[in-house]
């Protein structure tokens, strides 16, 4: 019997964790075969405070494990296969630890950003591929950039983009766009964007340096082309990663989860929700590691408020 367990071991998983053990609830973490979320990825981490000279991803992470370690965090990995959160005690089925039971859950599961699922694309990423303009844009200062999307996160990440670079192309396989008429006039307004329309992305190139292009399919002709390029962002959506979860918790229409504002608190008392997972707008890592520490400071609040605390140290 676990007082608190945490589903996950990005930024806000792990700093959740961090705040638990400090707060001696022992907690359990389940971290999947990839630990660490998607700042494993990325490869210099230059907006996170704290790292005046920028700090690698996975270093950072690894750095967030070993603090969570040191006040007493427990982790295990493996997939959440199932969970029971009809009621307290709530049971997981984890692969390759069985059956484990929790008064409380905190789901620190991120979301997964949608990929074009092309040759050289996941070889690329963090070499010149990437899903996030505000993270790595300012790598590409001076140079060209091309963002593949038509919907409106894709032409807000464009013009964010053209603060940095010289030009912005970007590539949609319709030849209308997806997004709201304000944000496409916003992003046809902007003079640094151009536009390839009616193109769909079949291979990234690159070389030992990096990206050096995206080859292309007309969609009408059938004709192939290479567009050069220094950087390539993915911008066609997240995919909020709570299938394991099978519709327990209240989700919005794309199935992130929804916590009553102000706090971490799902529609299932004792279960919270942190980190990208439950956000759809900012998705910063500094964001996530905020809302970590809302989970776990509510978590505690919840665990004293129903006296688990006092009876599982009475056992």
């Amino acid at each position: 019997m676990y007082e608190t367990i945490v589903i996950g071991t990005g930024p806000a998983g792990l700093t959740a964790a961090i705040y638990l053990a400090r707060a001696n609830l022992k907690p359990l973490i389940i971290e999947g075969p990839e630990p660490g979320g998607q700042l494993t990825t990325t490869t210099e981490v230059e907006n996170f405070p704290g790292f005046p000279e920028g700090i690698m991803g996975p270093e950072l992470m690894d750095n967030m494990r070993k603090q969570a370690i040191r006040f007493g965090a427990e982790f295990r990995t493996g997939w959440v296969n199932s969970i029971d959160l009809s009621e307290r005690p709530f049971k997981l089925q984890v692969e390759g630890h069985g059956e484990l039971v929790s008064q409380s859950i905190i789901i620190s599961t991120g979301a997964s950003a949608k990929l074009l699922g092309i040759p050289n694309e996941k070889e690329s990423m963090g070499r010149g591929v990437s899903t996030c303009a505000t993270c790595d844009g300012f790598f590409f200062r001076g140079k060209k950039i091309i963002v593949v999307g038509g919907g409106d996160s894709a032409m807000e990440e464009a013009n964010f983009l053209t603060r940095f670079a010289t030009e912005v192309h970007v590539v949609h396989r319709r030849d209308e766009l997806r997004a709201s008429k304000i944000m496409q006039d916003r992003a046809q307004e902007n003079n640094k964007v151009t536009w390839g329309l009616g193109l769909t992305p079949i291979e990234v190139m690159s070389s030992d340096k990096g990206v050096t292009g995206l080859k292309v399919k007309n969609t009408e002709t059938g004709v192939e082309q290479i567009i050069e390029t220094d950087g390539i962002f993915v911008a066609i959506g997240h995919n909020p990663n709570t299938a394991f979860l099978n519709g327990q918790l209240e989700t919005d229409e794309i199935g992130y989860l929804i916590v009553k504002p102000g706090t971490s608190e799902t529609n299932i008392p004792g279960v919270f929700a942190c980190g990208d997972v439950q956000d759809n707008k900012y998705r910063q890592a500094i964001t996530a590691a905020g809302s970590g520490c809302m989970a776990a400071l509510d978590c505690e609040k919840f665990l004293e408020g129903s006296m688990v605390h006092d009876w599982s140290v009475s056992l």
